[in-house]
C-alpha cells in the first residue's frame, strides 16, 4: 500500500485524536521527546481501540501484562546494550558437577574473559552453571513463572538483572533481541524448542542471524546425534536446503565454541534490511580485489545486481554511521550462504573486535499485502 493511499491508524473521533496528540506532545514536553513520536501515538490508539473493540477482560490483561513485563526487560537491559551477551540454554534437571554442567560453566567463564554476558532461562541444572561460570556480574536471569523447576537459582537471585515473566512469548521476545548468540547443552522439549525457534527465525529472515552452537560434554554424542537426524532427515528429504546445516556448528570443546561465537563479529557487526537491500555493516571494507571475489563466489545470493560498497544509509537513521557497508539484493532463501559469506568477511580481518558497541539484534518486519493493512486498520471486523 503506497503512503499516498494508506489510511492513517487513528481513533474513530476527530476531537479524540486532537486530545490525544495534544497529551502526547504536553508529556513529551515534559518528560522528553520519543526516538519515534508516531509509533507512540499508534501504541496509545491500539490501546483504546481494544474499547472500541469489545475486548474482554481477559485479552486486555493479557496486553496490558505484556506490554508491562516488556517494558521492565527494555529498562533492565538498556544500561548494557553496547556489551554482545549469548543465550544459553539446557536442562534444569542437570545433576551438579556432571559432564554437561561442568561444560556449560567452562564456556561462560571462557566466554565472560572475553568480556561478553550471558543470558539465561534462571533456572537451575545448565543455567545455574552457566551463571554460576559467568559470575553474578556478568549475568542476566529471564526467568519464567511455572508450577515446577523454576526457581532463581541462587547465583541470579536478588539481582537487578533477574527478570520474571509470566508468558513464554514476551520472554521468547527479550531473548531474540537481546542474544548476539545462542549456546544449547542438552536438554529437553525446552531446549529444543528454543534450538529450533532460532534457528527457523534465522532462516526465515525473522531475525538478524547470529551463531547457533549445539555444545556437548567432551566426547558426548547429544547434538551429534541430533545433527545426524536433521542431516539424513530434513536435508535429504529435501524439507531443508543443504547449505541451511551452516546455520549452526556442533561440537564439544569449548575452544570451537567459544571461538564461534566471537570470531563471527571479528568482521561482520550487524545487518538490516532498507528497502529490498540487505545492509551488512563492517569493521574493515573489501578491497577490490575481495569485493571482485565475493561477487564471483556468491553469486547465487542476489536476485539481481551486485555486492557493492556502501555508506550508512538515510533509512538507518544514524545506527553507526561510521561502519562500512556492503549491500546487495539478497535472495532470502539462502541465509545458509549469507553465513558462509560472513565468515568470508571475517576471514579478511585479524583482530578480534571489542565486544563494546554492539547493535541491538534487528528483528525483521515482515511486509503485509495491502487487504492485511486495510484489515488492522479498519474498524469493521
Amino acid at each position: 500500500m503506497s503512503d499516498g493511499s494508506r489510511r492513517r491508524y487513528e481513533l474513530p473521533d476527530p476531537s479524540l485524536n486532537a486530545e490525544l496528540e495534544g497529551l502526547l506532545e504536553r508529556f513529551q514536553a515534559r518528560f522528553g521527546s520519543s526516538e519515534s513520536p508516531e509509533s507512540l501515538r499508534q501504541l496509545m490508539v491500539t490501546a483504546l481501540r481494544l474499547v472500541t473493540d469489545g475486548a474482554t477482560r481477559a485479552d486486555l490483561l493479557l496486553v496490558s501484562n505484556a506490554l508491562k513485563e516488556l517494558r521492565h526487560a527494555f529498562r533492565v537491559f538498556a544500561p548494557y546494550e553496547p556489551i554482545r551477551k549469548v543465550a544459553v540454554f539446557g536442562s534444569a534437571r542437570t545433576a551438579p558437577g556432571s559432564p554437561d554442567w561442568v561444560a556449560a560453566e567452562r564456556f561462560a567463564e571462557r566466554i565472560v574473559h572475553e568480556n561478553w554476558m550471558v543470558i539465561t532461562g534462571a533456572g537451575p541444572g545448565i543455567m545455574e552453571a552457566a551463571q554460576g561460570g559467568a559470575g553474578r556480574q556478568a549475568s542476566f536471569g529471564v526467568n519464567i513463572r511455572l508450577p515446577f523447576e523454576q526457581q532463581a537459582n541462587p547465583i541470579i537471585l536478588g539481582d537487578a538483572k533477574l527478570i520474571n515473566f509470566r508468558y513464554f512469548f514476551t520472554r521468547k521476545l527479550v531473548f531474540v533481541k537481546e542474544a548476539h548468540a545462542i549456546v544449547l547443552f542438552p536438554g529437553g522439549f525446552g531446549t529444543h524448542d528454543e534450538g529450533f525457534e532460532a534457528l527457523t527465525l534465522i532462516q526465515t529472515g525473522r531475525s538478524e542471524i547470529v551463531p547457533v552452537v549445539f555444545f556437548d560434554a567432551p566426547g558426548g554424542s547429544y547434538w551429534r546425534d541430533w545433527c545426524a537426524y536433521v542431516d539424513s532427515h530434513l536435508r535429504e528429504r529435501g524439507l531443508i536446503d543443504a547449505s541451511d546445516m551452516s546455520l549452526f556448528r556442533v561440537t564439544d570443546d569449548v575452544d570451537v565454541a567459544v571461538r564461534e561465537v566471537v570470531d563471527f563479529y571479528r568482521n561482520y557487526h550487524s545487518s538490516r534490511f532498507v528497502r529490498d537491500l540487505l545492509v551488512l555493516r563492517l569493521r574493515v571494507a573489501p578491497d577490490d580485489a575481495e569485493l571482485a571475489a565475493l561477487n564471483r563466489d556468491f553469486a547465487d545470493l542476489l536476485v539481481d545486481g551486485a555486492i557493492e560498497r556502501s555508506a550508512a544509509l538515510p533509512e538507518e537513521a544514524g545506527e553507526d554511521p561510521d561502519l562500512p557497508r556492503l549491500a546487495l539484493r539478497f535472495d532470502r532463501r539462502r541465509v545458509g550462504r549469507l553465513r558462509v559469506l560472513i565468515d568470508r568477511i571475517n576471514g579478511w580481518q585479524a583482530e578480534r573486535a571489542a565486544p563494546h558497541g554492539a547493535s541491538p539484534r534487528a528483528i525483521t518486519e515482515g511486509p503485509l499485502p495491502p487487504e492485511a493493512e486495510r484489515a488492522e486498520i479498519d474498524d469493521k471486523a
